[in-house]
């Protein structure tokens, strides 16, 4: 594995930048929507917190009565609206919307490859770097929680799990990363996988 010595705004955005590297064969979990299929589009905050140089991924638990990917671990971010200027636009707005983190204080560094997910979402991860203090309002209808884990944790490829399941009579393929009890698994999982490998590439 090579990881930067000192991850900055410049070292991330410089990284980001870069081509993606391919899939790996093994990568399963990665789903593509059909050529000329409707989808909806939709994007996430990846916010990296610099805790004194000690940085971190902050996440939302999602609540529990929600119809879709309740309970779940997630990025605060949503579908795009047709206000939004931009998916970087969508994605500081649902965060502000879900967890009262104000754009302001938020410095996008760039984006990570477009997530697609079999239910038919087109997710583009952006990543944002956040220096504390910040204040956060969680939405009581769709966040339960917050709370930051270590980028390191995630950038180490190899603490990653592939899994599978049966859904609807299908054989599915997903990604996962437990942390400290917390399950971290399926487009929250491959887009974290994805940023260690753009982190980790050395070219």
């Amino acid at each position: 594995m090579t990881t930067p010595v000192q991850l900055t705004p410049a070292v991330l955005s410089e990284r980001l930048a870069r081509v993606a590297p391919p899939p790996e064969p093994q990568d399963l979990h990665m789903s593509f929507i059909p050529e000329g299929a409707r989808a909806a589009e939709a994007a996430v905050l990846v916010p990296i917190v610099n805790r004194d140089g000690a940085l971190q991924v902050l996440l939302t638990q999602r609540t529990s009565h929600l119809s879709a990917h309740a309970g779940q671990i997630s990025f605060p971010g949503g579908r795009v609206e047709i206000e939004d200027a931009s998916r970087e636009d969508t994605a500081l707005r649902e965060t502000e919307e879900e967890i009262g983190l104000a754009r302001t204080r938020i410095m996008l560094v760039g984006r990570l490859p477009v997530y697609e997910i079999p239910s038919g979402f087109r997710i583009t991860p952006i990543v944002g770097w956040v220096e504390p203090p910040f204040d956060l309002t969680l939405d009581p209808f769709e966040v339960a929680s917050v709370f930051e884990a270590p980028l390191e944790h995630f950038i180490d490829a190899a603490r990653y799990q592939r899994r599978e399941y049966r859904f609807k009579g299908r054989h599915r393929h997903y990604m996962a990363i437990p942390y400290q009890g917390r399950y971290i698994w399926g487009a929250t999982a491959g887009m974290l996988y994805s940023l260690a490998r753009m982190l980790n590439a050395d070219r």
